[in-house]
């Protein structure tokens, strides 16, 4: 014990992360529209033996032939413009200074951003600022002739979402996902009920990897996402990468599970997709692991088939001290959640955690990216064989560096006093980090849901539920005194920052984020205004948080942290047993209470302080290349490149990862 709490204490320093003074690493590197173009560093790299550099490049490379799945996933119209746009791109020879084509440049370099037409994290279809004719003129420049294509960018109606948030129509037939065809919601829903086995212990994920299609007979059916399906060229290239990879895994597990991978992708049984995920949450000692598959299903209005995603990270075995420390103790924090105990896993299987770092990421993981994971998905597989949670570190850093760049920040504009920004400065970058580590490695893990309900039964709820089940039990636990005692918060003040930082951003910074007029409607941000929003409105009896006026600018403050740390539990408690429970309508009633709707005038306010601060409110990556080094015909080594060039990576991706 005396050991543990040394690792854990010696990673205490809770000042602001600083770039080295040495360090002439440029870390932001474009910038356009509302996006930041940032690299990130590989620390540990060197330290790999050549079979595991080896691994991880074969695990990046399948990662990157999985590219062109997304892209035609999010809209059946991206791949094409996609293509247009690099044959302009790579081949027109006209006035490249000219206004119009900077408006043709920088909805590109948006598309390339956002994996085909919508925004990333929004979902909003985004037109050129480039006249028509002159896009059109583009395209004859360079041999392209599609007029149906050239029609759909300029249409703001045709697909205005990504993943529809109406509440009134369809929002199977209004989404641009490419997972439906010819189908109503009725329809679907009718057809998983027809296909769903009620009570089964260990369900499927059904619909995960398929398009529902209905035929010229009426029939309603599935297109599976297989080799020799639907995405069958794509997925021969990454089979075949995964292979090259099983031959120097690090240990049997591993081998196994991606030999399991790979009989997945050529069946496309869902069955084997769990084989697949029990074996996977084996293997806690390798270095090197990634994620590679159809997992998330954010991108579905009905909450169901996933979106492709690769990533491959190794472990940063000094700063995974922390994160060992909580996957140890999960149980006591299972049996201390301040949940109804008939929503409490008795024994607590499999947690594993680390702290990672990225070595490459792909699909919708890329450009924008995650910084933390937690997998498997399946409740019973969670349940009865673990999990596995990753907070990465090296992206989360690369944040950081990225806004030292900059000059101004949003903390200094919103926080309402010097003392809540000294504060956050002294704790902050460090416990937002262990927040990450609470919500992936526990707070998803955590909970089970009752015999008999469905862990689907939230529809297209369920993502921005999910959420703030994670972010509340991360939230509460974070002040908890046991954080101190295991070594992992370094006093119980360090905590009050963070919900700070939490309800400031959560109720009126993220914001800036969404355009004025538009409802909120992003799952992770749905979440955190679920969650200030309910707490602030709860609490107004007490003044937990307070609404104040200064110098015409409003800020909410907290006032009483350990009143706001109670409303965290009870919301926490009500939004398990909406889970547990398969309380459809509560959950609905919840998001379209607390989680939708913008205040028109504080939006207002926020983009236009957020406006004169001329900064960027999202981010994303350039991967790094890993570059085999050839001697004698033999690869001796595995070295990195960091490239610069948002487009040059894009277009370069395009030629050597193009299969569909």
């Amino acid at each position: 014990m005396a050991m543990v709490f040394a690792a854990s204490a010696a990673m205490l320093s809770c000042g602001p992360r600083q770039k080295a003074a040495d360090d002439d690493f440029k870390y932001l590197v474009d910038g356009f529209a509302d996006l930041n173009i940032i690299r990130y560093k590989i620390p540990g790299w060197d330290n790999l033996s050549l079979a595991q550099k080896e691994y991880a490049y074969h695990l990046s490379e399948a990662a990157k032939w999985g590219r062109d799945i997304t892209w035609d996933q999010y809209c059946k119209w991206n791949l094409p413009l996609r293509h247009t746009l690099e044959t302009i791109l790579e081949n027109y020879t006209g006035n490249k200074q000219s206004t119009d084509w900077q408006d043709f440049l920088l909805y590109a370099k948006r598309v390339f951003f956002a994996n085909g037409v919508h925004h990333h994290y929004a979902e909003d279809k985004f037109l050129p600022g480039c006249p028509k004719d002159y896009f059109a003129a583009l395209m004859e420049a360079v041999g392209v002739k599609d007029e149906a294509l050239l029609d759909f960018i300029y249409d703001p109606d045709a697909f205005p979402q990504r993943r529809s948030t109406s509440k009134d129509g369809d929002i199977v037939q209004l989404s641009a996902v490419n997972f439906y065809e010819g189908v109503t919601r009725a329809e679907v829903e009718k057809y998983y009920a027809s296909i769903e086995k009620p009570g089964d212990p260990e369900p499927v994920s059904y619909g995960l990897n398929s398009k529902i299609v209905k035929g010229k007979d009426g029939r309603v059916y599935e297109e599976r996402w297989k080799i020799g399906g639907i995405y069958g060229p794509a997925l021969e290239k990454i089979s075949g990468e995964l292979i090259k990879a099983a031959a120097v895994a690090e240990n049997e597990d591993q081998k196994r599970a991606l030999e399991l991978l790979c009989e997945y992708y050529e069946t496309g049984d869902l069955r084997k997709w769990d084989e697949y995920n029990i074996e996977w949450v084996k293997d806690t000692v390798g270095t090197v692991d990634y994620i590679n598959g159809f997992i998330e299903d954010y991108d579905d209005p009905l909450g169901h088939k996933a979106t492709f995603e690769g990533y491959v990270h190794i472990k940063d075995s000094a700063a995974s001290a922390r994160t060992e420390i909580l996957s140890a103790n999960a149980q006591w924090f299972e049996d201390n959640s301040p949940v109804d105990p008939r929503f409490k896993k008795k024994n607590v299987k499999g947690v594993s955690a680390k702290v990672v770092n990225a070595v490459a990421m792909s699909g919708a993981c890329y450009p924008s990216t995650p910084i933390g994971i937690n997998l498997p998905n399946a409740d019973w597989i969670r349940k009865e064989h673990g999990s596995k949670s990753v907070t990465i570190a090296n992206i989360t850093h690369a944040y950081d560096y990225a806004a030292q760049e900059q000059p101004r920040s949003t903390l200094a504009e919103f926080a309402y006093s010097q003392q809540e920004i000294d504060n956050y400065r002294k704790y902050g970058p460090y416990t937002d980090e262990v927040h990450t580590d609470l919500h992936e490695c526990l707070g998803h893990a955590s909970g089970q849901l009752l015999p008999g309900t469905s862990s689907s039964a939230l529809g297209e709820y369920q993502s921005a539920l999910e959420e703030a089940r994670a972010d509340l039990f991360g939230l509460y636990y974070i002040a908890d005194p046991k954080m101190v005692e295991l070594g992992i918060v370094p006093d119980l003040e360090a905590y009050k920052p963070a919900y700070e930082h939490y309800i400031r951003n959560g109720i009126m910074v993220q914001f800036s984020r969404v355009e004025l007029g538009r409802p909120n409607t992003e799952a992770h941000m749905q979440n955190r205004k679920l969650i200030a929003q309910w707490c602030y409105e709860k609490g107004l009896k007490d003044n937990v948080i307070e609404k104040k006026i200064k110098d015409g600018k409003t800020y909410f403050v907290v006032n009483d942290h350990k009143a706001l740390r109670g409303l965290f539990a009870e919301l926490l408690a009500e939004i398990q047993r909406i889970k547990s429970e398969g309380d459809y309508a509560a959950g609905k009633a919840l998001i379209d209470t607390y989680a939708v709707d913008i205040d028109p005038e504080l939006h207002k306010e926020v983009r236009e302080r957020y406006d004169a601060l001329h900064l960027r409110p999202y981010g994303g990556f350039l991967n790094p290349e890993i570059v085999p080094v050839v001697k004698d015909g033999e690869v001796v080594d595995y070295k990195l490149e960091y490239p610069d060039d948002f487009l040059g990576q894009q277009l370069s991706y395009g030629h050597r990862y193009r299969t569909l």
